[in-house]
């Protein structure tokens, strides 16, 4: 089994291609975004530990974590969304590791793709085999944005502008996914490659 890790930018196309590759290849798909909510419910590892940092007001009224009172809250102040990631990485990267484990047990799959979107910043390079930049074009970007999410040109420009330029996404994966044209065109791409790697091992 390989461990790969997915990345790419805002409106790169990342979950069109986790769609694509359920459907061409033995894998399991992880999202680092849906562990950590996971990990914030209530009886969960991260739940009491965020609750104590940032205080019961983010609850909602069942007593689970508000994601919008909470965002509200950290996004406001660096030093307790530094703190509130302090708490809530270590706790998803630990998940990983024991979920990577368990189906190397398993043996059933070919892959497990990782989807995050600070696979770089986060460190998560060590425990992957591979990792993958999803890209697309500037223009492709914010006109899905727009599309998708509702966003303005001047929000998506501003959103793409805060990430990783794509000189240092592509310093970092082992191989780039262009994103830019059809679903069609992506996925003979992704059959291309996934089937190279298949024949390598």
């Amino acid at each position: 089994m390989k461990v790969i890790g997915i990345t790419g930018g805002v409106g790169s196309g990342k979950s069109a291609v986790l769609t694509l590759l359920k459907r061409i290849c033995s894998c399991r798909i992880m999202m680092a975004d849906d562990i950590a909510n996971q990990l914030k419910q209530p009886g969960q590892s991260c739940y009491q530990p965020v609750v104590a940092l940032l205080g019961e007001e983010i609850l909602s009224e069942d007593g689970t974590i508000d994601n919008r009172k909470m965002a509200a809250r950290v996004f406001a102040d660096q030093a307790l969304l530094r703190q509130v990631n302090d708490i809530i990485h270590p706790a998803v990267k630990e998940y990983i590791l024991q979920e990577i484990q368990a189906e190397r047990e398993r043996g059933e799959i070919d892959f497990l793709f990782l989807e995050a979107a600070l696979l770089i910043e986060a460190g998560y390079r060590p425990i992957l085999d591979e990792l993958w930049y999803v890209y697309a074009d500037e223009q492709t970007r914010i006109l899905r944005l727009m599309d998708s999410r509702g966003y303005t040109v001047e929000k998506a420009r501003g959103i793409i502008a805060s990430q990783l330029s794509e000189q240092e996404y592509r310093a970092n994966c082992d191989w780039v996914l262009d994103n830019s044209g059809s679903m069609a065109e992506t996925e003979r791409k992704l059959q291309e490659y996934i089937d190279f790697l298949r024949e390598s091992c």
